[in-house]
């Protein structure tokens, strides 16, 4: 018989007892969510601004979402892809079409998205630039986060992604991120064997870090001029985040290869999706590459309804909007502990300076206490990044909290 959680302390203690201590939550137990907002286990209610990473841009419990899972689960949730479905088909008709693709290939989570996409670099790499098999190079940035696997981590620059996993994969280029005379460099160095460079057109989990207007469009001309794939992972910066559909939509920027994920879903599943045209995709073949669940009748069903929900109840605009009036507010605030506001739509960041030995982790605490819900990352940095749904009258009153949280430590 599963044990029944009646108490906050009690589902944290269970955590910490029976569950790897791979995770640092900030304490607090959600037990429901409904559109911007999460209740806990107490029936405390709390703004939502993590938004699980940006997974949940459409709101918890979206009711189209919710009625498209339901609907399907009712008449059949996995085949794999030994077989069609009937539901494979016109997702990948919705989607390829929606974001202007010859191809899609479907995964489940944004690391998933990741390895596709340079496995299929590399293939492409091989097999139409020339490149010798075991000598294809992938660009990556510094403060990059592109996921957990293996190969992933052998990209990154945090100790704590990649220490004492060794040995690290080979093949990757890093260069620091927002630095075009970095990457012209390597591409006239090495770029006969460039398969690739992957880049987030908003360093997230680095601490939303924006680059300079029209770094993207410069970097994808100088992958067009050495025959390099421009890759964008938007797993976190795509599907309205940023006040576009895609953060590379900011300047007109169409990726080689697209990789989606998180709010492709509105947080009800895991699933992501690597876009290309044929020239690329067509590169792998039958039983090169796939996944159990990749493209199973359930995702493909909620998919659509996540997707369509973004257009209908216009969350980019919403975005666009509300980022702007939210880092005005921030800006405002009279207190030497922000050192930095940064973002673009309602993706954005607050720099904290310590005080009196108080640092991000304490405001989170202290939002917490209010009804608000942000993380650290990189230790002063806080993330905030609440559902598309929320109005203007939310967004303010939340500011209000994150203003009394931080002012509390004057």
């Amino acid at each position: 018989m599963v044990e029944k959680i009646t108490s906050s302390q009690q589902a944290i203690e269970m955590e910490d007892h029976y569950g790897a201590h791979n995770y640092h939550p900030l304490p607090v137990v959600i037990a429901k969510g409904e559109g911007a907002y999460v209740w806990d286990v107490e029936g405390k209610k709390y703004f939502d601004f993590l938004s699980a990473y940006s997974a949940v841009n459409q709101g918890h419990c979206h009711p189209k979402i919710i009625k498209a899972l339901c609907d399907q689960a009712q008449t059949i949730t996995l085949t794999s892809r030994a077989f069609y479905n009937d539901c494979l088909g016109p997702y990948e008709k919705f989607v390829t079409a929606y974001f202007g693709y010859d191809k899609v290939l479907p995964m489940n989570t944004g690391a998933e998205g990741d390895e596709t996409a340079l496995k299929l670099a590399r293939r492409w790499g091989v097999v139409k630039k020339g490149i010798p098999n075991d000598k294809a190079m992938i660009i990556c940035c510094d403060g990059n986060f592109h996921g957990r696997t293996i190969t992933v981590i052998s990209m990154s620059s945090d100790p704590d992604s990649y220490a004492n996993y060794g040995p690290l994969t080979p093949g990757f280029i890093r260069i620091p991120y927002n630095d075009l005379n970095a990457l012209e460099k390597v591409l006239e160095e090495h770029g006969k064997n460039i398969a690739g460079f992957l880049v987030e057109p908003i360093q997230g989990e680095a601490g939303v870090y924006v680059p300079e207007e029209g770094y993207l469009k410069k970097s994808y001309e100088l992958c067009k001029k050495h025959n390099v794939l421009f890759i964008a992972d938007e797993v976190q910066t795509g599907i309205g985040r940023t006040g576009k559909m895609l953060a590379c939509d900011h300047e007109n920027v169409r990726p080689d290869i697209l990789i989606l994920g998180k709010a492709l879903s509105g947080g009800v599943l895991p699933v992501s999706a690597v876009l290309a045209d044929d020239d690329i995709m067509l590169c792998i073949k039958p039983g090169e590459h796939g996944s159990t669940f990749g493209g199973f009748p359930l995702a493909c069903k909620v998919a659509i309804a996540a997707l369509e929900v973004i257009k209908e109840e216009k969350m980019m605009e919403n975005a666009e909007r509300l980022g702007k009036i939210f880092r005005e507010y921030m800006q405002n605030i009279k207190s030497n502990m922000i050192a930095k506001v940064r973002g673009k739509g309602l993706l954005n960041a607050v720099v904290i300076r310590p005080k009196n030995g108080k640092e991000a982790w304490d405001v989170c605490l202290k939002m917490r206490d209010m009804g608000l819900l942000a993380k650290p990352t990189h230790g002063d940095i806080i993330r905030f990044a609440p559902p598309l749904v929320i109005t203007e009258k939310e967004l303010l009153e939340a500011c209000e909290i994150i203003k009394k949280a931080i002012i509390s430590f004057e």
